[in-house]
């Protein structure tokens, strides 16, 4: 395995932490900021807005670049955005805080995914993308329940200070471990890389991206409420919880990669749909009973993730199909179809949350992720008549 590709994914790790953290933090921060959980559930939403803004505009001005120098420019914008978190007087100065460290998010997943694909052959693609993503799989078995409960126990600034800690060390790594020149095709002007957005093959994939993430994110913004309010898990619990649904996203992430590199993208992403939709429902009968609401949450980590490598590898095959001169920001408008899904799913969940209650949540989720289900087989066919035509 290239060292580099450690290096990504020890990012990977520090930026999980810090997007994911939140979560198990939204009932602290909401009583501590005396605002609602809805309010609270907008720094889930507004950091990805952040992030999708952004992955594809950013990617496209920083073309020009050197990869390890842009690299190392992002971990540092990381770094100073969880500062500027730990420092934040309010609710409105820390939603400005997390709309900074998205933008450092946003651009970093759009290259990392197109940087660990140049460093391993051509059928090791979506596996190498499955290891920088481990990255934040392995944030949400470690850095996303040790955060909370070091939120819960010292407060939730101090766990944006450890997150900071993290991007010192990340940025360490990245300056020790990848090579200075790192091949990139030379961008073309901003307009012409923006022309990906014309492309409705591209745009097909975007668009099952947002609904698969919006859907899990729509009861996955609220899991910690749910936990404490419907399960009857203590705080300290579902500290315990998300401990085991990130073990479960690490072994699924890495599943769908090699599932992607097996059967193709195209069948990955099929069946990890339709079990995601499955376990959303579940969990809408699961609920109320702590030892299945547990069994829910495992399964649901299994698949949460796993469709990650296949979505990128896809959609880096479009581009270079039908947008070759702009691969780098098709790769960084499918991140930011990654966030504005998780952004809407957490604005729509809090709107459920709020006019309907909590347990609403999962099953609409479940019908959103069946239209990237949808989206998915339609695509395949699509690729099938191309293929006949040629």
């Amino acid at each position: 395995m290239p060292i580099a590709l450690l290096a990504l994914t020890v990012s990977a790790f520090a930026i999980g932490t810090t997007e994911f953290v939140i979560v198990g933090l939204i009932p602290t921060i909401a009583a501590d900021l005396a605002v609602s959980l809805p309010s609270a559930g907008l720094l889930v939403s507004l950091y990805a807005l952040g992030v999708a803004i952004g992955a594809p505009l950013l990617t496209a001005l920083t073309g020009h670049m050197p990869r390890k120098h842009l690299l190392l420019a992002l971990m540092a914008l990381f770094t100073a955005g969880n500062l500027l978190a730990w420092h934040a007087p309010g609710y409105e100065s820390l939603i400005a805080a997390r709309v900074l460290t998205g933008l450092a998010h946003g651009v970093f997943f759009s290259i990392g995914s197109t940087i660990a694909t140049s460093l391993v052959p051509k059928e090791r693609a979506a596996s190498a993308i499955a290891i920088m993503f481990t990255g934040l799989t392995v944030a949400l078995v470690t850095g996303v329940p040790l955060g909370t409960l070091v939120g819960q126990h010292f407060g939730w600034r101090a766990t944006f200070l450890a997150v900071s800690a993290l991007g010192v060390v990340a940025f360490f790594a990245s300056l020790l471990f990848v090579p200075p020149r790192i091949p990139h095709t030379p961008p073309a002007s901003l307009l012409r890389q923006l022309e990906v957005l014309a492309q409705p093959r591209l745009l097909m994939v975007y668009a099952k991206t947002a609904l698969g993430y919006g859907g899990s994110f729509i009861a996955f913004t609220f899991l910690a409420p749910i936990l404490q309010q419907v399960s009857g898990f203590s705080a300290a619990a579902v500290s315990l919880v998300l401990l085991v649904y990130g073990v479960s996203v690490a072994a699924g992430n890495l599943w769908g990669g090699k599932l992607a590199d097996r059967h193709g993208p195209i069948r990955a992403l099929q069946l990890i749909f339709l079990l995601l939709a499955a376990v959303l429902l579940m969990l809408t009968f699961t609920a109320p009973h702590p030892v299945l609401a547990l069994l829910t949450v495992l399964l649901w980590g299994a698949v949460a993730f796993g469709n990650v490598p296949g979505l990128q590898v896809y959609v880096v095959q479009q581009a270079e199909r039908h947008a070759p001169h702009a691969v780098d920001v098709a790769s960084g408008l499918n991140i930011a179809a990654f966030n504005l899904g998780i952004a809407g799913g957490a604005w729509a969940g809090g709107l459920i949350v709020a006019n309907a209650g909590l347990m609403h949540t999962p099953w609409v989720g479940a019908l959103v992720v069946l239209l990237a289900f949808g989206l998915t087989t339609w695509s395949g066919r699509l690729d099938r008549l191309a293929a006949c035509a040629t």
